[in-house]
Parts: structure tokens; C-alpha cells; sequence
């Protein structure tokens, strides 16, 4: 067993631990690797022990990630900020977006997708804690950009994103993810179909699972501490 693979099986491991703690099924969620600046050769080692969906935050190094590993069956996800500029490029080249959070990029988004391809599937990022600096729409602004993402033609919305800051202990770290979830029911509530709610990573995903995250962001504990 390579060392990514080991680790990958940890992380599962991690994953199954939780899942039956909280009274989940493993399968309920869906593990991300986040393998940003990290080579084509990591990917290919991860896919081999049986990792299929990848998240990357700089969309440049992501585009040529995805240019170089055309032959295997993977799925990308873009999980960082999206400029303007570089729309085109996303909606060319990912399967999925975590990070919209203004209407415009939705539309250029939706516009830039390829008619040979299927939709775009994205989460609205909510900055549910407040960080001035931070990314994301307030949560009370969410319901509003969903409604008119569910609008545009090349887009299908999935659910929601959230990174918030990071938390001293499980309770604290639990209590943040909670705020995600609730956003995430109230769109539900509301009649939007939803099934994606983009919470935790390496060093949280066990109060994330608790909190209900669908799919949990995980790089450092699969391809060790990195350099960008």
C-alpha cells in the first residue's frame, strides 16, 4: 500500500468512526480530496486506491490537472475563489463549483458552459460566522441567490458551502457547522431540492459528519502538509 493510500484508507476510516457515532451511514458521505498544489502523479496515486472526486483551489494548476489526467474517469471540483476571468475556464473544465457567492458569476458560469456538457452542479458558499474577509454570502442573502441560480439554464444547484474559521475543540467546531446546517434546511424547507451540504475538513470532519455534512474536504490528511 502506497503512503496516500494508506492515508486515504485512514481517512475513510475516520469517516466510518463518525458516521456510526452520530447514527449515519458511512455512504451519506462523500469524501473530497483537496489535492492543490499537489501533481498529476499524487492524483493518479490516489484514484488508483480508489479516490475518484478531486478539489482544487487555484484553477489554473486545477485546468492543467484536468488537461494532463484526461484519461482517467474523474470529477473536479473548484472549491476556491473565481474571478471573473477565469469563469470561462471553470465552466470549460470542472464538474462541480463550491463557491459561488454573488449572481454574476453564476451567470457568466451558466453562459460559459459548454452545450456538449452536462450542468454545471454548484453550492452557494454562507459565511456563517461572520468574517469580514471572508467569502461567502451572509446567511439571510442565501435563500436569494439560490432562487435565482435554480433560474439558470447550464447551472443545477446542489446545496451549500461553508469554511469557517477554524475551531479550538469539537464543540465549538460542532456548533459553527450546526449554523451551516441550518441554512442548508431552511433552502429545503423553502422547496428547493437540495442534497449537498460542503462542510469539514481534515481537522474537523468528525463534527462536521455530526452536524450532517454531505461531503467533507480533506487534503492534508491525504496528501501530507503542502508547500503552496
Amino acid at each position: 500500500m502506497t503512503m496516500i493510500a494508506d492515508k486515504l484508507h485512514k481517512v475513510h476510516e475516520r469517516i466510518e468512526t463518525a458516521a456510526t457515532q452520530f447514527g449515519r451511514s458511512a455512504n451519506s458521505v462523500t469524501l473530497l480530496a483537496v489535492s492543490k498544489t499537489y501533481g498529476p502523479d499524487a492524483v493518479r496515486e490516489a484514484y488508483a486506491a480508489g479516490q475518484q472526486a478531486f478539489g482544487e483551489n487555484y484553477i489554473q494548476e486545477g485546468v492543467e490537472k484536468i488537461t494532463a489526467l484526461r484519461d482517467l474517469p474523474l470529477q473536479w471540483h473548484c472549491i476556491g475563489p473565481i474571478q471573473s476571468n477565469k469563469t470561462r475556464l471553470v465552466a470549460e473544465h470542472f464538474d462541480w463549483v463550491h463557491t459561488i457567492d454573488r449572481l454574476k458569476t453564476a451567470e457568466r458560469l451558466s453562459a460559459q458552459r459548454p452545450a456538449t456538457m452536462a450542468p454545471l452542479q454548484v453550492c452557494i458558499q454562507v459565511n456563517v460566522d461572520g468574517g469580514p474577509t471572508k467569502s461567502g454570502v451572509v446567511p439571510s442573502e442565501a435563500m436569494a441567490l439560490a432562487r435565482a441560480i435554480t433560474a439558470l439554464p447550464n447551472l443545477r444547484l446542489r446545496g451549500i458551502m461553508c469554511i469557517p474559521e477554524p475551531a479550538p475543540d469539537f464543540v465549538s467546531a460542532l456548533a459553527l457547522h450546526e449554523r451551516a446546517r441550518l441554512v442548508f434546511e431552511e433552502l429545503r424547507g423553502e422547496g428547493l431540492t437540495l442534497d449537498t451540504l460542503s462542510i469539514g475538513m481534515s481537522a474537523d470532519l468528525e463534527a462536521a459528519i455530526a452536524a450532517g455534512s454531505t461531503m467533507v474536504r480533506v487534503g492534508t490528511a491525504i496528501f501530507g502538509s503542502r508547500g503552496g
